[in-house]
């Protein structure tokens, strides 16, 4: 499963469009008074206009060899979150993952992170271009399972890894739905973010299929998109 856009929304827009634009420099790809978007990878990130706050946590994917060096040039752009003793970087075992955090324009909670079973090296210096795609999006719920099953049922994506109480996943490596019970899991981590469901839209690649999916008022909505 792959992302190939995902709109959030913000009531931050043009910090949004500076953070995104400048400050960590990809690529705008349409911009307006209410809207823009940049190109990440094989991804499309937008952000649309609200009066509405909104926190959300997502996830860049990057080359598997490269998050020391991505830490490094994040640093000089933006500040890296310190999880326990100045430590930056989390590994997560079963997920042969490791990852640092950041916040965006708007205080949402955003990730680099590498997946060590996709073996995606790249042997030439990190920069911005080299980040693969959006990796990662919050759904949280009120019912891991039924969400999970909507998604497997609609989508044909499968639960990956995860507890199906407390906070389960739904993808695969390179595109995951986090989703996490946010009566039983307060916050992001390593954040104080409460855990929220905040409402996005994304359109996902799953095997030879595409598919747009709304997410509102904790209701999923998804449809088939015709070649």
């Amino acid at each position: 499963m792959k992302f190939k856009k995902l709109k959030l929304y913000t009531n931050k827009l043009e910090s949004e469009l500076k953070f995104y634009s400048e400050t960590l420099g990809f690529e705008i790809l349409e911009e307006n008074e209410i809207f823009f978007s940049v190109k990440v990878g094989w991804s499309e990130l937008s952000f649309e206009k609200s009066e509405k706050e909104c926190k959300y946590h997502y996830c860049f994917l990057i080359p598997a060899n490269k998050l020391n060096e991505a830490l490094l040039w994040m640093e000089k752009r933006t500040k890296i979150l310190n999880i326990e003793n100045d430590r930056k970087i989390q590994n997560f075992e079963s997920w042969n993952a490791d990852s640092f955090y950041f916040y965006d324009a708007s205080g949402n909670i955003a990730e680099f992170i590498v997946r060590y079973g996709l073996k995606n090296n790249d042997n030439s210096d990190f920069e911005i271009s080299k980040v693969l795609g959006i990796n990662e999006i919050g759904m949280p719920t009120a019912n891991v399972k039924k969400t999970n099953d909507q998604l497997h049922i609609e989508l044909e994506t499968e639960y990956w890894k995860g507890d199906i109480e407390r906070f389960g996943t739904n993808g695969t490596q390179e595109g995951i739905f986090l989703l996490p019970n946010y009566n039983l899991k307060d916050t992001w981590f390593p954040t104080s973010i409460k855990i929220k469901p905040e409402p996005f839209e994304a359109i996902i690649k799953n095997g030879e299929e595409e598919y747009h999916i709304e997410y509102r008022n904790e209701k999923i909505k998804t449809y088939t998109i015709l070649n």
